[in-house]
């Protein structure tokens, strides 16, 4: 079992909650882990419990520029689906529910130390900071919902997600893997911005 870091939330099934979180908000009523599938025709999310059963999974149809990801639970029954928005300042991914409920995660592009995540349709809020490798979720009261950590140097890019209303939990699965999108496509826009930066400054010599 590995040591626990109080500024990095991530911790692997079999761990205890995370000191900061317990700390903070007291013991979560439910763990959940991600694990993607890497090298495969369709990107897929495992979503597991404490135990390791898969409890969900998410997959995402390629190519797709819109990044169509349906999510499904173990029985198979359709969960939600998230769509990217092409062509906009901000970060916006729309999310529509199995039973109907349809909202939109919006990042405000500019805030440098702290990220900040707007549900609209909801008035949650998603805060975090993606250098820290942390993210807390708010209700419209300014409850914390869960929290979520990334494994630092993970090829199946890792998650944990402390959830403290569990009523919500299909939600933050949901909002837990369009925040996985989101980072990745924030990851491939400054990989591209490197290697054309990199390129320019080679063809200069």
């Amino acid at each position: 079992m590995g040591v626990q870091s109080k500024y990095h939330r991530y911790r692997d099934a079999g761990q205890g909650a995370n000191v900061n979180n317990v700390q903070r908000f007291g013991e979560p009523v439910r763990s959940l882990f991600t694990t993607t599938k890497v090298f495969s025709l369709h990107r897929r999310i495992s979503i597991t419990d404490e135990n390791e059963k898969v409890v969900y999974q998410a997959s995402t149809k390629f190519p797709s520029l819109h990044d169509k990801t349906d999510i499904f639970d173990a029985g198979g029954q359709h969960v939600s689906h998230i769509e990217r928005k092409l062509f906009t300042l901000h970060e916006r991914h729309f999310i529509t529910m199995e039973d109907g409920l349809s909202f939109q995660l919006s990042n405000e592009l500019w805030h440098l130390v702290r990220d900040i995540t707007n549900i609209e349709g909801l008035g949650w809020q998603l805060q975090g900071n993606i250098a820290g490798l942390n993210f807390e979720l708010y209700d419209e009261r300014g409850q914390v919902i869960a929290v979520i950590g990334q494994k630092m140097f993970s090829i199946h890019d890792k998650y944990c997600v402390d959830i403290y209303q569990p009523e919500a939990e299909p939600i933050v699965v949901t909002i837990l893997i369009t925040l996985q999108h989101m980072i990745k496509d924030r990851e491939s826009r400054s990989s591209v911005s490197f290697s054309s930066s990199g390129g320019s400054s080679g063809g200069s010599n």
